[in-house]
């Protein structure tokens, strides 16, 4: 049976066990302790960037024709396949020829009656001013002229009438008018064409140059003209690139130029359109593809904030996390922001030298306040590139939140 009591000895024995095991376990706890998350940073330095704005666009055909008739006629020859490229003076379409030929011989045939008749008339009228009165009487005279008169006027009638023959024979050739790709036919040989048809015997299209028309609201329109007092004449718009984002993420390798701003607004959408042309040698941009439209509308000296490394708040702000001089994540909030592509323009509130945090976020989840940065690569879209970060697994994911923050 143990004894009750312990001799003193032994209980001092065990205080010094038992505070080595605290100081052991303390020691052990802290070797445990995880370091500081870490997150990709880039450093911020003032530059000279663009300002952009991106607005929803459609393509739209420079130049665009109904081919419809101009006389009335059977059709006997299609020249071209349903979607072909044609050039200015291609044969479309033949109409039956011999009756507009019949009335080109006849119209010829009377000018040539009109022509063999003013011969005579001048002889008569100059016979008779040479004798009047002597053997012809005044109104001899005046009766001769007006015979000359006449036939000088049948011969003007006879040449009209060719003329217009000769035009009406032309029609029954349908040209293209100018160089472009045709639509579906809405007609074959054998069918009646005429120019009271309310369906248009084809479509075509000039696709090179093609225009883009954008859309912005007057709103946007009637800030941006106080703020870009750069842009004030049609020669300033003309100066004004454009670049094409395609349905498919890619990015039209052609820049263009503002070509036209309407002055007026649409009442049913309130906004203002904007057109751009560009040179389409390949036909990538097609007549009714909608795009997206970016603007570069003037240059000002700032800082670049990736959109994916930015969160934006209800009220509009723009808000990013930077990692101070002591590896603090310290978040700052931008009042006043403008856009350079995929970026935000920011002048106040970030100085040379900034560490901007642009991957990493779910590592900041639960309070994080001290953070080890990486340096790390982005590209012009703002995702990491660089692959000896890290983070580099959390790239995507960090990216991700950051643009699914800006909804």
């Amino acid at each position: 049976m143990l004894p009750r009591k312990l001799p003193v000895a032994a209980l001092t024995v065990l205080a010094f066990a038992l505070t080595a095991c605290s100081d052991d376990g303390k020691k052990q706890q802290a070797g445990q302790m995880p370091p500081p998350p870490q997150v990709g940073v880039i450093t911020l330095t003032e530059q000279t960037v663009p300002l952009t704005t991106t607005l929803p666009a459609r393509a739209v055909a420079y130049q665009f024709a109904e081919i419809r008739p101009q006389v009335t006629g059977i059709i006997t020859k299609k020249a071209f396949k349903n979607g072909a490229l044609v050039k200015a003076g291609d044969l479309l379409y033949e109409i039956e020829q011999d009756t507009y030929q019949a009335d080109l011989a006849s119209a010829q045939a009377n000018l040539d009656k009109a022509n063999a008749a003013v011969p005579g008339a001048k002889e008569n009228y100059e016979r008779y001013q040479r004798i009047v009165n002597t053997g012809a009487t005044e109104i001899q005279v005046t009766d001769a002229k007006t015979q000359y008169d006449v036939a000088l006027a049948d011969v003007t009638a006879g040449e009209a009438a060719v003329k217009s023959a000769q035009i009406n024979l032309n029609h029954t050739q349908i040209t293209a008018p100018f160089d472009g790709v045709l639509g579906v036919s809405n007609v074959s040989v054998g069918n009646l064409a005429s120019p009271t048809a309310q369906t248009q015997l084809v479509d075509l299209s000039q696709l090179d140059p093609i225009y883009v028309d954008m859309y912005e609201s007057a709103g946007q329109v009637l800030a941006a003209a106080g703020k870009y007092s750069n842009l004030k004449t049609e020669a300033d718009l003309a100066k004004v690139d454009v670049n094409v984002l395609l349905d498919d993420g890619s990015t039209y390798g052609v820049t263009g130029h503002l070509d036209v701003s309407a002055r007026t607004v649409d009442e049913s959408t309130g906004t203002v359109n904007l057109r751009a042309v560009f040179d389409n040698p390949d036909h990538i941009l097609l007549p009714g593809m909608f795009v997206r439209a970016t603007l570069l509308i003037a240059e000002e000296q700032g800082f670049l904030i990736p959109q994916r490394a930015a969160e934006i708040e209800p009220g509009g702000k723009v808000t990013a996390k930077f990692v101070t001089k002591d590896n603090k994540i310290e978040t700052r909030v931008f009042d006043e922001v403008q856009v350079s592509n995929d970026s935000w323009v920011v002048t106040k509130g970030v100085s040379d030298g900034d560490r901007l945090v642009v991957d990493g976020f779910q590592r900041l989840i639960g309070g994080v306040t001290e953070v080890t940065p990486v340096p790390v690569t982005i590209n012009d879209k703002g995702v990491v590139v660089d692959e000896k970060a890290e983070s580099g697994s959390g790239a995507s994911s960090g990216a991700t939140k950051a643009s699914g923050s800006n909804g």
